[in-house]
């Protein structure tokens, strides 16, 4: 599929479910918003999607320019034979200027105008933190790099609590980190016959979001559809051909070159939602089963965490029937 860059002189003339393409559109000048850019103007962003038509970004850009505001950055992707519009825009505006329910007011107005299936404005130093919950059971690898960059202000979202089939101690590096930091810890053993998806619905129901961080319970339709919201799952890359119990020695055994790890939406279907992030490397001969599974792990915290990042940015959006555009 081809991703067609779009000056935006070129546009004048003539972007629950936020969800691997990468744009070759212009880069932002940094990496993520900061709101340190001017003791007066403050950073936005906004994401934008409809049917493909003329003069969208000179829209668009024009909605931001004529409240003063200076854009940053600016992402376009518009598919081949597809006539579908995509792009995310970073930039800076005074809020006294342009108040913050008068940008949400703004932008609807142009969605409304095109008909948009997705437009979503957010201002970071101003809107309230995603509020996640976190679901593991046994192997905690991917919930203490989570914690652990979330104390250190890397992970933009507020966490609510942590939720596991699996009890911990309390003496546990995990259990007194949460104590530490108030986040609740809610034991919840399931069955083969009892999942208690209803009580987990409950602990959730506040929750912008979920993660599955090697959550290994297969979440029922009835519940995704009870939840109502986007669920973030991570998972190895040895799947397909290493099945059932210990993939990774499985793999190992096989002398395999390549692991991996991905990041995708949770649907109905196992393991078969669009795909937000995926992270590769190569082992090799030299590589024993220890070195292999922390090889392993170290792509799951990774590539779980920047799918993460990238949601709360606004850098997700969905692509046809099971495909994301992420920016």
């Amino acid at each position: 599929m081809m991703i067609m860059r779009r000056i935006i002189s070129e546009r004048a003339s003539g972007f629950s479910k936020n969800l691997i393409l990468k744009s070759s559109a212009s880069r932002f000048h940094g990496e993520s918003l900061d709101s340190s850019v001017s003791p007066v103007l403050i950073p936005g962003v906004h994401v934008f999607h409809c049917q493909d038509a003329v003069g969208i970004v000179a829209k668009l850009s024009d909605c931001i320019a004529a409240k003063g505001g200076n854009i940053l950055g600016y992402d376009v992707f518009v598919p081949e034979n597809n006539n579908v519009f995509y792009s995310r825009s970073e930039f800076i505006f005074d809020p006294v200027k342009w108040p913050r329910h008068q940008v949400g007011e703004d932008f609807e107005a142009i969605a409304q105008r095109y008909g948009a299936m997705n437009s979503v404005v957010r201002v970071p130093s101003i809107d309230p933190k995603y509020k996640i919950a976190l679901l593991l059971s046994k192997q905690d690898h991917c919930l203490v790099e989570m914690l652990h960059r979330w104390q250190d202000g890397k992970l933009p979202v507020d966490i609510t609590c942590v939720i596991s089939n699996h009890e911990r101690a309390s003496n546990t590096h995990v259990m007194r980190f949460l104590e530490r930091h108030g986040i609740p810890y809610h034991y919840v053993a399931t069955t083969k016959d009892n999942k208690r998806e209803d009580e987990i619905l409950e602990l959730v129901k506040d929750t912008d979001f979920l993660v599955l961080a090697r959550y290994m319970q297969i979440l029922s339709g009835n519940f995704l559809k009870g939840y109502g919201k986007d669920v973030i799952n991570i998972h190895h890359g040895l799947l397909p051909s290493f099945k059932g119990g210990y993939p990774a020695k499985q793999a190992f055994d096989a002398g395999v070159k390549l692991i991996g790890a991905t990041s995708h939406f949770v649907t109905e279907e196992l393991d078969a939602g669009p795909i937000i992030e995926q992270m590769v490397e190569s082992v090799s001969h030299r590589d024993n089963l220890r070195s292999f599974v922390q090889k392993s792990e170290d792509l799951e915290k990774k590539c779980l965490t920047k799918a993460i990042k990238s949601y709360c940015e606004l850098r997700v959006l969905p692509y046809g029937t099971n495909k994301t555009v992420v920016f």
